[in-house]
């Protein structure tokens, strides 16, 4: 029963705080007019308004709408999960729809605002899901943001589709979509200095041919672009002349290989990156090559001298940084 559980609202509950609606949709990862709706159809809202007007929830107030959204993430109608949320103490709870699976996600010690996010896509609530990545990127910035909530709520959802014979597809390839746009919202990297002469050629960042993983390197990009480095996005599975072609044109100060797999973790690519050359005879250049993806080994010398293996997405960037500035 909800109101037996421990929950984030735990110490809510003890206080006896009234919280607003907007308080109550953060937390839960609900977007407020989703909340609204609830009350208008369901009944399932605060008892009480401040000065009349104004919605405050109380502690039973929430603690309905939370068992409400975690019989909806199990697949139950909203109007029988309001029914069982409202009569609980007599109701019995419904029975999840899909093969007796709980539903319930590992996310392990997180933040809130990843509970919120991966609750959402459960629901498949796209305007919560849109509220919580805001939210998320305002508050904590792209690095932070990716590392601490939508990696691990992307993480924990693909686990779940692994282990629950393709169910779950749906709500991972839509946390994936809204992810994947948040991070493309990241401002472009403008100058510090707009008079300043840039100090080196963009960084060129792909997908290994064959390999369709964006996500991590979306994630790069946007991290850069707030640190004013410039970037060259070519996505998923660039063929390995397009990329040739690619750095002979724009000089880059370096190359990032992005392999998820090791089938696309490629030798041959990352000497033919190594040995492409641009500038007048007598002052060739040569880019930095930086692999990065669990498809590459650990020892990232062995694809060629200076070769390097990043791991992480701060350090990756504070790599990138260093080598740019350089």
């Amino acid at each position: 029963m909800a109101a037996a559980r421990q929950s984030e609202f735990e110490g809510v509950r003890m206080a006896g705080t009234a919280l607003t609606t907007g308080t109550v949709a953060r937390r839960l990862g609900v977007a407020p007019t989703t909340l609204r709706s609830w009350e208008r159809r369901y009944g399932i809202g605060p008892a009480d308004r401040e000065q009349g007007r104004h919605r405050r929830w109380s502690p039973t107030d929430v603690g309905r709408v939370e068992e409400m959204c975690r019989l909806t993430a199990l697949g139950v109608p909203p109007a029988e999960a309001a029914r069982a949320a409202l009569h609980e103490a007599k109701a019995e709870i419904p029975r999840p729809r899909r093969g007796g699976d709980s539903g319930a996600l590992s996310l392990g010690n997180v933040r809130q605002e990843c509970r919120g996010l991966a609750r959402a896509a459960v629901r498949l609530d796209a305007p919560a899901v849109e509220t919580q990545l805001a939210t998320t990127v305002g508050e904590y910035g792209y690095t932070t943001g990716w590392e601490e909530v939508m990696a691990p709520a992307l993480h924990a959802i693909g686990r779940k589709w692994a282990s629950s014979g393709e169910r779950y597809v749906e709500v991972e390839h839509l946390l994936s979509w809204h992810v994947s746009s948040a991070l493309r919202r990241a401002p472009g990297a403008a100058p510090k200095d707009p008079a300043a002469p840039t100090p080196a050629g963009p960084v060129l960042l792909t997908c290994v041919p064959g390999e369709q993983h964006t996500l991590p390197l979306e994630a790069l990009v946007a991290v850069l672009g707030e640190r004013h480095v410039p970037t060259r996005m070519f996505g998923a599975a660039l063929p390995a002349e397009a990329l040739y072609e690619a750095v002979r044109r724009t000089g880059p100060s370096a190359v990032v290989l992005w392999a998820h797999s090791r089938n696309t973790a490629d030798r041959a690519l990352v000497r033919l990156i190594t040995e492409a050359e641009w500038g007048m005879r007598g002052a060739r250049t040569h880019p930095a090559v930086l692999v990065a993806g669990p498809g590459w080994s650990p020892g990232a010398g062995t694809y060629g001298p200076g070769v390097e293996r990043l791991t992480g997405l701060r350090t990756a960037a504070n790599r990138i940084e260093s080598l740019f500035a350089a």
